[in-house]
């Protein structure tokens, strides 16, 4: 521990010996006083002018939205996707009056291979509506039980 502190001392005092003091100028013996003033000379009273006249405001108006008139679009689209490589088969078919009347279908191939269907219709008296069809598909074995096996004793 004794060789730690001697090579600490040493490395200490090694670094300190090539700290050289900066030389600062000396401070000035006496500082000069501030300076003077002279008294703010007096300003004149402004002069009254006459009161601008009073500005009649206007009765405001009721605020009245315009609401933007477009004409009906009719439209009509239809689409279809078959995929041999990742099986995706869908397609879709949708059409509109302009009038806010909307008819349509989509199908798909489940995973299960059924198709599912949807038909739907859509206005503004009745809303959204949608029949839902699922076709085909692999059948499923019934559920049987497993047997229970005899106990044989040892």
């Amino acid at each position: 521990m004794a060789v730690k502190m001697i090579v600490f001392a040493t490395c200490l005092s090694s670094a300190l010996a090539q700290y050289v003091v900066p030389a600062y100028p000396a401070a000035p013996t006496a500082y000069h006083l501030s300076p003077s003033y002279h008294v703010a000379p007096a300003y004149q009273v402004a002069p009254l002018y006459a009161s601008a006249p009073a500005y009649q405001v206007a009765p405001a108006k009721a605020y009245v939205p315009v609401e933007p008139t477009n004409a009906p679009t009719p439209y009509s689209f239809v689409y279809s996707v078959n995929d041999p490589t990742t099986y995706d088969v869908k397609s879709q078919a949708e059409s509109s009056d302009g009038n806010g009347n909307v008819k349509g279908f989509y199908s798909l191939l489940e995973a299960d291979g059924s198709t599912r269907t949807v038909e739907y219709t859509a206005d503004d008296y009745s809303g959204f509506n949608a029949v839902v069809k699922k076709e085909g598909g692999y059948a499923s074995a019934a559920y049987k039980p497993a047997a229970a096996a005899p106990y044989k004793p040892y």
